[in-house]
């Protein structure tokens, strides 16, 4: 049809640029087509003057359709046309690419699978067209790009479809060959994260379109695919770990779906989940236990639904990397009570955690213990006051002790230990803390994660008073908080803990930190009571009580709220400390792919970046490969290491990093990643039409069903890329203008009939 209006396909509108080609310049057309408009305003006011028939709207309207028919009629005379670059015959490449990825085995409606269907719109009649006028060379894509003599190398059983990086390899090719278009044929399933800009920015410098030919369908009528699994690649033994799973579904909305989480045979946990609307992207929050020490492969899988049409997408394995080390937390308070015994109390059976106390019994005296052998010499007398001694540590607590009790000198190693040495460090409220402690007016004020009240004013913030505790919204699904698996129930559970006695007016949050836990006091109101918040390298938390072992005291012996409150809080404060090395990789899992980056970030005995070290990767892996791999200094990240390895095996590898200054050494760390083979291809294989019409629309290309592809023998012609001859097309003989003008006078006739001015 449109061709039939418009003479001409849409590619020699949408590529050509329009031109007058009549004698006179562009400047008298303008003149007549004004002088026209203006005669026939002159003859249309004169002839219906006195006319009640003919005037305001009406007048205006005749003129209007009458000045747009002579418009018209001046531009045919100075012969509009569309200047057009077209391919030169048999001087040109085309590049026909045919996604060869497992996705295209999949059989839609109908039992033909994609890459069949893709193999009969080539062989029905557009191969051979493109043959008469272009040299044609075919290529298969998958994991990469490779040219083939005929279709009969196509298998459909590539493992993975980097569609950008085998575009790279066209355009590459096209700065020392005439390539003039590119046919791509595909479902548009890329595995490796979309085509970057630069790719694009490249085929449009060079002007070579991309058509593109979409297969498959754009919806599974009934599925439930896995996005992703957010698990914590490193924890303590015996963590409470959080899996986040993001899945969505099509033809099961409103249905129930098991989640579950596997380490091998063992399941670690299960839970059941209401499925939303169809298409929408749900994340639900599964706890599980980490085990001991080692290495744990998390599979997280959703039981097969009624009728599912791709059962391999279901599941998702991720690492887990349990530690074997027991940080050391600093607990420092400033007088007895029974929160420093309690707390104490709490975490006295968890082996993983190494808990120091520093107790101020008087004003001059201290008391030291540590629950696992002897204090170390930096706190027997008293809080460390060399940065080394307190950088031992990996997190720390301040009880109920004033601002001033800690030297300047002291308050800035503190502050360092978060920002610099990426410590946690824990608030607790009490009578010479926070706000009434002077920590406004200290160094504490930057770490502490709520806006302190003004501490000038007579009134204490600390209030001896009941209080009901009561979870935020963030609090209902924070590790921190979480007592009870489902989230319901463990808002309830929290409900129902034990009143406190006594509380602390903190402030509101600040910008970026996240409140769990509020007060809610018996006279009305709530409070912040327990607030965390990232800063530097480290994280900061506030817990605005003194009062929270009623919670132990107050409940039956088997009621572990408590023990978990706390030992959960601890660990959250510890995980994530990095040491002097920290080696890590951007995917801990990577799918139908050999590459990956190894990374080390190295600190010196003070935690600055040592941008002098030495530093080695030593890799095992399966089937007894062991390989060392020299890690070369980041030139713009002061202290960032980082190397390229190349998996020869799917499978586990272990990474240690070892870094050194000169023989010293500075540290190490181990790490663990796994390749797997086969896996990419089952996840997202509904067709990307959203990919492929961007992909044409931004090189000058156009999109094609598998049912108007045979228009791309035509359309292909017009191309800028390549070598080429500008032609010209006449527009002034388009039969859509002959109707326009047809249509222009008739509506005038008409309009004027009606008004009985004929």
């Amino acid at each position: 049809m449109f061709e039939l209006l418009f003479k001409y396909p849409s590619a020699v509108f949408s590529r050509g640029t329009f031109v007058l080609l009549g004698a006179m310049p562009k400047w008298v057309l303008i003149l007549a087509i004004l002088a026209a408009a203006g005669a026939l305003a002159w003859m249309v006011r004169d002839r219906t003057a006195g006319s009640a028939r003919v005037k305001g709207i009406r007048g205006a309207a005749v003129w209007l359709l009458q000045a747009l028919l002579a418009a018209i009629l001046l531009l045919m005379l100075w012969h509009p046309a569309l200047s057009v670059a077209i391919l030169r015959p048999q001087q040109n490449i085309v590049a026909v690419v045919v996604d060869d990825s497992a996705s295209m085995a999949i059989e839609d409606a109908g039992g033909k699978s994609r890459s069949a269907e893709a193999v009969s719109v080539l062989n029905s009649g557009l191969i051979q067209s493109l043959q008469k006028r272009f040299q044609v060379r075919l290529y298969r894509l998958s994991a990469q790009l490779e040219r083939i003599p005929n279709l009969d190398q196509l298998h459909a059983a590539g493992q993975s479809t980097h569609i950008g990086e085998s575009l790279q390899q066209v355009v590459a090719d096209a700065s020392s060959l005439p390539i003039g278009a590119v046919v791509l044929l595909s479902d548009g399933a890329d595995n490796s994260g979309g085509i970057d800009l630069e790719t694009v920015s490249e085929i449009r410098r060079q002007r070579i379109p991309i058509h593109t030919i979409g297969f498959g369908r754009e919806k599974m009528a009934h599925d439930v695919e896995i996005s992703d699994v957010q698990i914590p690649q490193r924890a303590l033994p015996d963590s409470r770990l959080p899996a986040t799973v993001t899945f969505h579904q099509r033809g099961y909305s409103g249905s129930k779906a098991k989640i579950t989480l596997r380490d091998g045979p063992k399941i670690l946990a299960t839970r059941e989940v209401t499925l939303k609307a169809d298409g929408l992207e749900q994340s639900e929050q599964i706890m599980f236990n980490a085990g001991g020490v080692g290495v744990r492969t998390v599979e997280t899988a959703i039981d097969p639904l009624p009728n599912e049409e791709n059962l391999k997408n279901n599941r998702i394995t991720r690492l887990v990397n349990v530690d074997s080390r027991k940080p050391r937390i600093l607990y420092m308070e400033g007088e007895p009570r029974w929160e420093f015994k309690f707390l104490r109390r709490a975490v006295e059976d968890d082996r993983n955690i190494h808990l120091a106390t520093i107790l101020r019994t008087t004003q001059n005296k201290i008391y030291v213990q540590d629950d696992h052998g002897d204090a170390p010499k930096a706190i027997k007398e008293g809080f460390p006051t060399k940065v080394d001694d307190l950088f031992e540590f990996e997190g720390l607590i301040i009880g109920s002790s004033e601002a001033a009790y800690f030297t300047s000198t002291q308050q800035q190693f503190i502050h360092d230990f978060v920002d610099r040495r990426g410590g946690g460090l824990l608030f607790l409220g009490g009578r010479d803390s926070l706000a009434d402690g002077g920590y406004a007016k200290s160094l504490f004020n930057d770490l502490i994660p709520v806006t302190l009240p003004d501490s000038s004013s007579q009134k204490k913030t600390f209030v001896r008073a009941p209080a009901n505790v009561e979870l935020t919204a963030a609090g209902r699904d924070n590790p921190i908080t979480r007592l009870e698996e489902d989230p319901e129930k463990n808002v309830q559970r929290w409900k129902k803990l034990p009143y406190l006695m006594d509380f602390q007016v903190v402030g509101d949050p600040k910008p970026g930190a996240t409140k769990l836990v509020d007060a809610l006091p018996q006279q009305g109101g709530r409070i912040p009571l327990l607030v965390i918040q990232n800063f530097g390298r480290g994280r900061t938390a506030v817990f605005a009580t003194s009062g929270s072992w009623r919670w132990q005291m107050l409940q039956p012996v088997a009621d572990k709220s408590h023990e978990m409150f706390y030992t959960q809080l601890l660990r959250w404060l510890v995980n994530d400390t990095p040491r002097r090395v920290t080696g890590s990789t951007p995917r801990q899992v990577i799918s139908d792919e050999t590459g990956v980056k190894l990374r080390a970030e190295v600190r010196d005995h003070t935690y600055l970046p040592a941008g002098d070290a030495t530093v080695e990767a030593h890799i095992l892996g399966p089937d007894g490969i062991a390989e060392a791999v020299e890690m070369r200094p980041e030139p713009l990240e002061q202290g960032i290491y980082t190397a390229e390895y190349t998996t020869p095996k799917p499978g586990s590898y272990l990474v240690e990093m070892l870094a050194k200054r000169g023989n010293d050494e500075i540290g190490r760390d181990v790490l663990t990643f796994r390749r797997e083979d086969g896996v990419a291809e089952n996840f997202r294989v509904e067709q990307n039409r959203e990919l492929l019409e961007k992909l044409s629309t931004e090189t000058g290309g156009r999109y094609y069903t598998p049912e108007n592809a045979s228009k791309l023998g035509t359309d292909i012609n017009y191309s800028e890329a390549g070598i080429t001859v500008r032609e010209t097309r006449d527009l002034w003989d388009m039969p859509v203008v002959f109707l326009v003008l047809l249509g222009l006078m008739s509506a005038d006739w008409l309009l004027r009939r009606k008004w009985g001015v004929v």
